[in-house]
């Protein structure tokens, strides 16, 4: 009986533990930003206040088309901008690109530089939303 108990426990363990932060995506540590959508990036903008937009993208794709209100830090340059420009380690971040491989990247450093409120949300090519141009 004891058996069949620790085997079932094993089981259950092992299908929960893939769900335990469904969306988190960690950078090896116990840091991790949350994967959103763009409609709930969207909601948490229309519902939250103080929280800061980044476009992880370059001056000339910023310039083409952005999110009303972005703060352009190119995912590059992030390391050497973000404390300086983000002074407030919890403040919520909100992170989107061209598609979404340079907004993933730009969070994972901001988790690496300490930030503790990151949300990741694509990029701006799926945004069905205002574009300031």
């Amino acid at each position: 009986m004891l058996k069949r108990n620790k085997r079932f426990f094993l089981t259950l363990l092992t299908l929960a533990l893939p769900f335990g932060c469904v969306g988190c995506v960690s950078d090896g540590g116990s840091a991790t930003y949350e994967q959103i959508s763009g409609a709930e990036a969207k909601a948490l903008m229309d519902s939250e206040s103080g929280y800061i937009i980044l476009d992880a993208r370059e001056q000339y794709e910023y310039d083409e088309g952005h999110i009303p209100g972005a703060t352009l830090i190119p995912y590059g340059e992030i390391a050497d901008r973000a404390e300086k420009e983000l002074p407030d380690k919890d403040q919520l971040i909100l992170v989107y690109c061209r598609s979404g491989r340079r907004s993933k990247i730009a969070a994972e450093e901001l988790v690496k530089l300490g930030y503790t409120n990151v949300k990741e949300f694509g990029g701006i090519i799926d945004w069905k939303y205002e574009i300031v141009k």
